[in-house]
């Protein structure tokens, strides 16, 4: 947890960069990458609150079990769900209303039975210990994207 809480602190340092770009490194800007790694948090971790613990059941997945077991998650392999990507142009008050939104959002995680879970796409149903993981090499990818724009 103190992991993703480090990470969600380097998504707040990379704000003032949000309309650099670099189309050698991705098509979408650092907003964008920063944009899409609050909604993702913010999404998953309400979809772990507004879960039923008892509907819990583990299930062996191939490609979770890879991707955990490498510990990243390749670039262009993926294909974000619209309900996580913005088409309109992202602002400093977006991105910072996320972020504040966040930060007391991902205090209840602390509080959330082991097995809340949540249904991700490629890696089927995860329990909150799987999902925790899944948002660190989630936005760990995004950043090593953000600072491979930066640099």
């Amino acid at each position: 947890m103190e992991k993703l809480q480090n990470f969600i602190t380097d998504l707040e340092t990379n704000i003032p960069y949000f309309k650099k770009d670099n189309l050698s490194i991705s098509k979408s800007n650092v907003g964008w990458h920063i944009d899409h790694s609050l909604k993702v948090l913010l999404g998953v971790i309400n979809a772990l609150k507004n879960s039923n613990p008892q509907e819990y059941q583990w299930k062996f997945n191939k490609t979770r079990f890879i991707i955990y077991t490498i510990g990243f998650i390749p670039r262009g392999k993926g294909k974000a769900p619209k309900s996580v990507r913005t088409f309109e142009p992202i602002t400093l008050n977006d991105l910072n209303a996320q972020l504040e939104a966040l930060k007391t959002t991902i205090l209840e995680l602390k509080s959330l039975d082991k097995k809340a879970n949540f249904k991700h796409p490629y890696f089927g149903i995860l329990n909150l210990k799987q999902t925790i993981y899944f948002l660190e090499l989630h936005t760990k990818h995004h950043l090593k994207i953000i600072d491979d724009i930066v640099k």
